[in-house]
Parts: C-alpha cells; sequence; structure tokens
C-alpha cells in the first residue's frame, strides 16, 4: 500500500471548476442519502463501497421528526410510511418475563409532529439504493490510501486503480478508510490529536436480523397497525435483547452482549470490522432459549430468519443522515473549488453539525448506562432541511431551531420565475 499517490489520471470530465465533484466512499444510508441530496442540487458524484456486493444489515431502524423533513422535501415520506408502522410506546421487561415498565407519551406526536416508525433497514436501504442510477455506485472499491493535493483528492482502491474527484467524504462507516488515511496523514505532520491516537472501542456488540414472513396466530400482535416494541434485560446473563414488529408480519430482533474486557472488546471490534455469516455462531448457541415478549424464545425468531441475514451492527445512522444533509447544503454553497473556499464551507459544517453531535453522543453515553448502549437518543428540535429545496413546514408544537434560507437557492428561483414571465408589447 502506498502512502501517496500521484495523479496518474486527469481530473474529472464532470467537473466545471465551479461545482465540485464529489467522491463518497461508503454505500451505506448516509452515502445514498448523500447521492441523493447532491443529485437534487446538480453536484456530480460517484460512490465506491468496499462489498463485492451490497447486502443491508438486517437490524430495526426507528426514525424520527430529526430527519422527517428531508424525505418529505425529497418526495419520500408517503413511501417511508409504507414500509414502516409508528411505535408509540416501548415496553421493557426482566428476562423471567415480568413486565419492568412501559414507556410511552400519548402527547409525542402533538408535540413533535410526527410519529416516530420502525422499520427493517434493508428496506430503507432498498428505498434510498432505488433513487441512485446504477452507474454511480462501484463495488468492490476498498480504499487502500488517498492524497489531496492542488488539484483535487485522489483515492486507490484494492484493484489497483486510483480515482479523482475535488472533494472526498468518507460515509464507510466507524472503522473508516477515508479516517484511517487522514488520521496517518496527519499524524506524520505531528497534527493528529493524542485522543484520536487510541484504538476505538466499545463495551459491546449487538447481533442483529429479520424475520421472514410469521404467522400471526403464533405471534400475539404481530399482525396489529403499530408495532410493538419490547426490550428485555438480562438479569443473570451479559445479554440484553429485544423485539419489534415491523411491515410484512416480520419480526426485527437484536441481542447485545457486554464486553467484559479490553482484550475482548478490541477482538469483538475486528470481528464486527470484518463481518462473516459465522462469526456468531457462539452468541446464537447461548441465547437460542432466551424468552421473548411475543410468545415466543429467540431460537423461533433466528431459526425464522436467514443465516446470511443475521449481521453485526452498529447505531448512529439518523445523525449520519442528518450529516448528509448539512454537508450538501454546504456544497451547495461552494463558492469556487479554490482552497480557502473548500475549506471554508467544510468549517462552517462542522460549526453547525459538531455540537448537535456532541449532545447526541453525551445523550447515548447516559441511555447505554440506562440499557444498553444500542439506542441512540436523538434531539428532535435539530431537523435540518436541505436549503436548495423548497422548505416543508414545521410540524408540532414543540420548538425547533430555524434555518436560514439559501440565498443562492433563492436568487435561483428568482431569476427562473423573472425569464418565464412573457415580455409585454408596446
Amino acid at each position: 500500500m502506498s502512502a501517496h499517490l500521484l495523479h496518474s489520471q486527469p481530473l474529472p470530465v464532470d467537473s466545471d471548476g465551479k461545482t465540485p465533484s464529489v467522491v463518497i466512499v461508503g454505500a451505506g444510508l448516509a452515502g445514498l442519502l448523500l447521492g441523493i441530496l447532491l443529485d437534487r442540487a446538480g453536484i456530480p458524484y460517484q460512490i465506491y463501497e468496499r462489498a463485492q456486493e451490497v447486502r443491508p444489515l438486517g437490524a430495526v431502524m426507528s426514525l424520527n421528526a430529526g430527519i422527517f423533513p428531508v424525505f418529505e422535501q425529497l418526495g419520500l415520506f408517503e413511501e417511508l410510511q409504507k414500509i414502516s408502522l409508528p411505535s408509540r410506546r416501548f415496553t421493557l421487561y426482566n428476562d423471567d418475563m415480568t413486565r419492568i415498565a412501559i414507556l410511552q407519551s400519548n402527547d409525542e406526536k402533538e408535540t413533535v409532529g410526527y410519529d416516530r416508525i420502525v422499520f427493517a433497514r434493508p428496506v430503507l436501504y432498498d428505498l434510498l439504493l432505488s433513487k441512485i442510477s446504477p452507474a454511480k455506485i462501484h463495488l468492490g472499491k476498498k480504499v487502500l490510501s488517498i492524497e489531496q493535493n492542488s488539484e483535487g483528492v485522489s483515492i486507490e482502491c484494492s484493484d489497483g486503480k486510483t480515482y479523482h474527484g475535488d472533494i472526498l467524504v468518507g460515509a464507510d462507516g466507524a472503522y473508516s478508510c477515508v479516517r484511517q488515511g487522514l488520521y496517518r496523514d496527519l499524524q506524520q505532520k505531528n497534527l493528529l490529536p493524542r485522543s484520536d491516537t487510541k484504538e476505538m472501542s466499545k463495551g459491546y456488540i449487538c447481533m442483529v436480523g429479520t424475520t421472514d414472513s410469521l404467522e400471526p396466530a403464533y405471534y400475539p400482535g404481530l399482525d396489529d397497525a403499530f408495532s410493538h416494541t419490547y426490550q428485555v434485560l438480562g438479569n443473570m446473563s451479559q445479554y440484553s435483547w429485544s423485539a419489534f414488529s415491523v411491515p410484512g408480519n416480520k419480526i426485527c430482533w437484536s441481542v447485545v452482549s457486554q464486553l467484559g474486557s479490553l482484550t475482548q472488546s478490541d477482538d469483538h471490534r475486528f470481528r464486527n470490522s470484518e463481518w462473516g455469516p459465522g462469526s456468531n455462531d457462539r452468541t446464537i448457541k447461548d441465547v437460542r432459549d432466551f424468552l421473548v415478549p411475543f410468545g415466543c424464545t429467540m431460537s423461533d425468531l433466528i431459526d425464522a430468519t436467514p443465516r446470511e441475514k443475521i449481521s453485526s451492527s452498529g447505531q448512529g445512522a439518523v445523525a449520519a443522515m442528518q450529516d448528509a444533509v448539512v454537508l450538501a447544503n454546504a456544497l451547495y454553497e461552494l463558492k469556487s473549488l479554490a482552497p480557502k473556499d473548500i475549506h471554508a464551507a467544510l468549517n462552517g459544517y462542522k460549526v453547525e453539525r459538531y455540537p448537535h453531535v456532541k449532545e447526541q453522543y453525551d445523550t447515548s453515553k447516559i441511555n447505554a448506562k440506562l440499557i444498553y448502549g444500542q439506542a441512540s437518543l436523538i434531539t428532535l428540535k435539530t431537523r435540518p432541511q436541505a436549503t436548495f429545496l423548497p422548505f416543508v413546514s414545521v410540524r408540532g408544537t414543540g420548538r425547533v431551531i430555524s434555518q436560514k434560507p439559501s440565498k443562492k437557492y433563492q436568487d435561483k428561483r428568482n431569476s427562473t420565475r423573472a425569464s418565464a414571465i412573457p415580455a409585454m408589447a408596446l
């Protein structure tokens, strides 16, 4: 692997010197949403994904008002509602199926303007993927190294090919190849903060899956018009587990294992970054007899889930999608491809997002102590919209952080309207 690359190819032909050509590394939810937004903003891009085939994780997802306005702007909100169920309460159990608490907010929709919804993550992935031209996504492109200079940015992939653009976006997850490349460069220049030199680890691992369609007669409430969401705390074990009903008479489930040592955490960090279908056989064996509030055991759900669809999963998709919205706005406002203007745009993105991400991170740590570290509480007052699309009205009675409209977008709209008015004959 080379540490530096030379520009062996010219800059992209679709770069006009003013509009940035964007290289997105990672075809996950955030990478796809960013691609859709850039399409609408008229910004050229290409997506490079390390996997040889698209295989979205089988986890449950919950979305809320923090991201819904963008789906409305893109005309995807109604499609999102069709693949999801509203979730209005969350029931917590001990592992002997004694109920601990029901968390329910009867006035949540009135306050935030939307129902919280749950669905199987692959169906959202398929929805976003369907909005991207296949020619924009390149599979089997594991990034080995990156370089940036006055001409732009380059990535070298494991197939020996080099790709160029004006801006590189790392949307490739917690163990990002793009981040690792940037860190190596900063470390060589002695600019990397000490906190970023430490290995990233977490205190748990999460195994997830989504069953095939089940018979409602054997799973009470499975065919209701709302989602039953259950969380079970393992009193005498390292495990916690959850189950959520989703459309199609399916159940999304997860099992979380607390890691007991740094060595164990490092081992699972590697396993999570290089997931394979056989990686969690031991966990599956351990949890088969665990009771689930749908009147079944974990073995019933695991056996109803195709083995290749059982995955190891992390969280943070909603925050990453919000990042995509704010970054698309920053790129739309880019004045030129001069380094100073690019730095200013990216710094503006950081200034806008960092406080909210920090708040979400701190909230997630508190939530981890309460349950098991999987779920993140999203600040509903943060609802970034695309500034280059018509704003949707704010729903609900709760406070929402206001957002400035784009002067560039307003000027374009006014210019278009003016040119559409026929000249009056005198």
